[in-house]
């Protein structure tokens, strides 16, 4: 079969991106025009190859909800799919409000990837059938809800995360405090920068400090 469905991946795990190049390409339905590893590289190639589906995972340098943002602002029809092993109710509540066509559980298997796909590209949305009806039912109640303010919309850990940022800790420090991975403690703080509308760690650090009047906490 003639590939005519063209994709771009974005997933900074270098085998999973090429075994999913692999399947996608093996199928004679898609043909891959680019992989990256960063947020930064997914608007790259995204500019550069405009694919007919962007895949893309959350947990990545820069942030997958920031890359997401960022395509949306400068390719409004950029078609976006999320393939992650989140199912964490605020990752699929933020990826839903910027628009994205899909969102898969990483899994999934390979017909059904292809199979979503092939749905996505038609113009048809999917969310994974293994994120539970309670959080279905969550997003749909607090999908127009304004937040009350900033702080309000961070999770309990997103909050500990960032009272440590603020603190001057390091990610790997973070890790250690919370016994996290560093990874884990690199999307939190992805997800923080993103809730809170800032760049960088100082700008949240700024937020906590405005919010709760501490001006004695340090804003590293």
């Amino acid at each position: 079969m003639m590939q005519n469905i063209s994709v771009a991946i974005i997933d900074d795990h270098p085998l999973f991106r090429d075994g999913v190049a692999c399947s996608l390409s093996e199928s004679g339905i898609f043909s891959v025009l680019g992989q990256g590893g960063s947020s930064e590289e997914a608007l790259r190639i995204a500019k550069d190859t405009r694919p007919d589906i962007l895949l893309l995972d959350l947990s990545m340098p820069g942030g997958g909800l920031q890359a997401i943002a960022a395509v949306r602002r400068l390719i409004p029809d950029q078609k976006i799919v999320v393939l992650t092993v989140s199912e964490a109710a605020d990752d699929v509540l933020m990826a839903l409000r910027e628009g994205v066509d899909g969102y898969i559980l990483k899994g999934v298997g390979s017909k059904d990837l292809l199979d979503v796909l092939v749905g996505v590209a038609a113009g048809e949305r999917y969310v994974s059938p293994l994120l539970s009806a309670r959080v279905l039912v969550d997003l749909s109640t607090r999908v127009d809800r304004p937040p009350k303010d900033p702080m309000g919309q961070l999770t309990g850990r997103e909050r500990q995360v960032l009272n440590l940022v603020a603190d001057g800790l390091s990610n790997k420090a973070i890790g250690r405090t919370l016994d996290l991975h560093e990874k884990t403690v690199k999307h939190h703080l992805s997800r923080v920068f993103f809730k809170l509308k800032v760049s960088n760690r100082t700008e949240a650090a700024m937020v906590l400090r405005d919010t709760d009047g501490s001006s004695d906490r340090p804003a590293h």
